[in-house]
């Protein structure tokens, strides 16, 4: 049906509450799975109409919109973006990034600068732990690789880039959110979007027991993680701290563009 919206969203533990039950909506949507980044370039070419994409997309589509409300943040540690490394991060002279994400890779470049005092070389790379820490001295991981890293069996040190971003600022990060063009046929979806996340919160370990597959410690992990670590409301705190990031973007000439927020129908502040 043409009329489906067509939705993106992270292949990750992290999005799964909020699109939690969307599979009941077939007649209305559909929704595919892919790394952030991979999201992000659907969106660009029109393959779906509205993305759980990377935040830092939203710069270079400023036409258009954000569901109000709605998004994968963290106001602390975070736990599943994270440098690995072992040396300290003083002495880090390399990096390596993981290839699946633009917000983490801006994040990084920022603390870099503005709170490790460091000047690394950086290199992009698939997410493959052993592989990027023989290529430089640190790896930058996101999602699902990073939130299940054994560090004491890896013999790395684990730096929590939420953490360090809110110790840095005293705000949340928002990761991602759900945005794409203006649309009649996407705006009448955002309720269901919103009300899918608002539930998906209440199910949180039935969430984590399903996507571990029946694995004790990983389900244990998962179910702190989606609870402890994740905000999932794009509320006023959140939207302060995205702003945030992207002036810091802006301001080391790692990015540009219109940073004002536009949302889907008449809510231009998220609740």
């Amino acid at each position: 049906m043409t009329d489906r919206v067509r939705l993106g969203a992270v292949d990750y533990l992290n999005v799964r509450p909020l699109v939690y039950g969307l599979d009941a909506h077939a007649a209305r949507l559909s929704l595919r799975f892919d790394v952030p980044s991979v999201c992000a370039r659907l969106l660009a070419e029109g393959e779906i109409d509205l993305g759980m994409v990377p935040a830092i997309t939203y710069l270079d589509r400023p036409s258009d919109r954000i569901v109000p409300g709605v998004c994968i943040g963290s106001d602390g540690p975070v736990a599943s973006v994270a440098l690995f490394t072992r040396r300290p991060i003083g002495q880090v002279r390399s990096i390596a990034l993981d290839s699946s994400s633009r917000t983490s890779v801006m994040l990084t470049r920022i603390l870099c600068e503005r709170r490790f005092g460091i000047a690394p070389e950086f290199v992009t790379r698939p997410p493959d732990l052993d592989a990027m820490l023989a290529a430089a001295d640190a790896a930058l991981l996101i999602g699902d690789p990073a939130l299940f890293v054994d560090t004491a069996a890896r013999g790395v040190d684990k730096i929590d880039l939420g953490a360090a971003w809110t110790e840095m600022t005293g705000l949340p990060l928002v990761w991602a959110f759900w945005s794409g063009p203006d649309l009649l046929k996407t705006a009448a979806i955002v309720p269901l979007l919103q009300q899918t996340a608002e539930t998906g919160m209440t199910h949180t370990a039935d969430i984590a027991r399903a996507y571990c597959g029946g694995d004790p410690a990983r389900t244990a992990l998962a179910q702190t993680y989606l609870r402890d670590n994740l905000m999932f409301r794009l509320n006023d705190r959140a939207l302060e701290g995205l702003r945030r990031f992207y002036r810091e973007a802006m301001s080391l000439g790692l990015a540009s563009g219109d940073a004002d927020l536009r949302f889907f129908g008449a809510a231009g502040v998220a609740r």
